[in-house]
């Protein structure tokens, strides 16, 4: 009886939350209340994937999702991205019937890295994907290690781990299990022999603490390695991207399957080559991956093109509070090689709590921004002065800087200043208030 309340109740509240514009997690929240093991209740598929990491969750479950549908699978995801327990329980719910069976052939979970071992506690993954583990969210989340151990409290023996290889702390996962895949990237032209960045989390092993060496990196601490001391190593790869070739905006993976870029950054690589790892082992050729995977727009507005006055412009979603994702966003921007305006706006650190905690900003690699292409640097909204001070200790041009703590007011100097391709670099909580000033293209 409680378990087909705990369905009514999701489902009722759902539909309100649809009326109104809201709702992903609130119905969850009322279904765990009236049956807090509603998740060990439900007859789920039997191919259940989850996908966690700091970054690239989203893209790789749209992705994995759109594969799979593309070839005749049934999917059930929380395509709306809200990944604690209580949007979960909020998908499983309104995707199951009223007597809790779900028929779908995949059950794909998006998941925070911080609630893993609350959903998972009440059924385990049969795959388990986790992307990479950064520094993200300082308020939230305290140091990589701590959301590392978060994680470990999901990862059971009898779930198949599909790790990236290329990311020490991730590799962690796999050490003395058997059932572990891994996907990576081979050495390309991308990378560099030396560190670039503004610190380095890939000096010390994760295993022993000792120093570490690269034979070279893909980008800030994700690359090639191996500890000086112990056995710990880079593992060899099950799925491997073997060829990039930014410049024509494609990919191979295998030695085999070329998939093209819609959006040439090394951030989308990695989630591409998630996708095609789990999709591979669900049964779909790597042509076929390929073919759906090509020249694919995400959906989930992480970006967008827009139009600012005579400013063709393109909107990079950038957390707040995680470094690497501005370090991979200004990269991108650079890598176009034309000549280009950056803005940069911090006007709310977090859309689900409050924090005026900046210092991530220091972690931050605005040092590339030194660079001919980049002709005007806009740094706007409530923390523009922060961005201001941090800017200060680079070698950036000042005359280069525009402070505007008005978004409004940086739009409107924009529009009235060239024609330069435009690139907005910040987060959800901040994405309304600049693209409210532009129109598509």
């Amino acid at each position: 009886m409680r378990k087909f309340l705990a369905i009514f109740i999701c489902r009722i509240v759902r539909i309100i939350g649809r009326l109104i514009g809201k709702g992903t997690s609130m119905p969850g929240k009322f279904a765990l209340k009236v049956c807090p093991d509603i998740l060990s209740r439900i007859e789920k598929p039997n191919m259940i994937v989850a996908v966690t990491g700091s970054n690239g969750k989203t893209s790789t479950v749209e992705m994995i999702a759109a594969v799979l549908e593309a070839n005749g699978k049934t999917v059930a995801y929380n395509a709306e991205g809200s990944n604690q327990i209580e949007g979960v329980t909020t998908m499983i719910l309104n995707s199951c019937t009223w007597s809790g069976k779900m028929k779908q052939d995949v059950l794909l979970i998006e998941s925070d890295e911080r609630y893993t071992k609350y959903t998972f506690r009440w059924f385990h993954p049969t795959h388990y994907v986790i992307t990479n583990l950064y520094r993200d969210q300082l308020t939230r989340n305290g140091h990589p290690q701590w959301v590392f151990d978060a994680i470990k409290e999901s990862v059971f023996d009898d779930t198949v781990l599909i790790l990236n290889a290329d990311d020490p702390m991730v590799s962690l996962f796999g050490q003395g299990r058997e059932n572990v895949l891994w996907f990576g990237l081979d050495h390309s032209s991308i990378d560099t022999k030396e560190f670039i960045g503004a610190y380095n989390d890939g000096l010390y092993c994760p295993a022993c603490g000792k120093p570490m060496v690269y034979d070279y990196y893909h980008f800030n601490h994700v690359g090639k390695y191996r500890c000086t001391s112990c056995d710990f190593a880079r593992h060899d790869t099950d799925f491997t991207v073997t060829d990039v070739n930014l410049d024509e905006s494609r990919i191979t993976i295998n030695g085999t399957d070329e998939i093209k870029l819609a959006f040439k950054s090394i951030y989308n690589i990695y989630n591409i080559l998630a996708a095609y790892a789990v999709c591979s082992l669900i049964g779909i050729s790597g042509k076929e991956i390929s073919n759906r995977v090509s020249n694919y727009i995400l959906k989930n507005g992480r970006y967008q093109e827009f139009m600012l006055g005579n400013h063709q412009g393109i909107f990079l979603i950038s957390k707040h509070e995680n470094s690497i994702s501005y370090d991979m966003s200004f990269k991108f921007a650079l890598a176009a090689g034309k000549p280009c305006s950056i803005v940069v706006i911090v006007d709310a650190v977090s859309r689900k709590y409050f924090t005026s905690e900046t210092s991530w900003l220091w972690d931050i690699n605005f040092e590339q921004l030194n660079h001919e292409l980049v002709q005007n640097i806009y740094l706007c909204g409530k923390y523009c002065n922060d961005l201001a001070m941090r800017f200060s200790f680079t070698d950036v041009p000042p005359e280069k800087i525009k402070v505007f703590e008005d978004i409004d007011a940086a739009c409107a100097a924009i529009r009235a200043n060239g024609d330069e391709q435009l690139y907005a670099v910040t987060c959800f909580s901040d994405q309304a208030k600049f693209m409210s000033n532009t129109t598509e293209r």
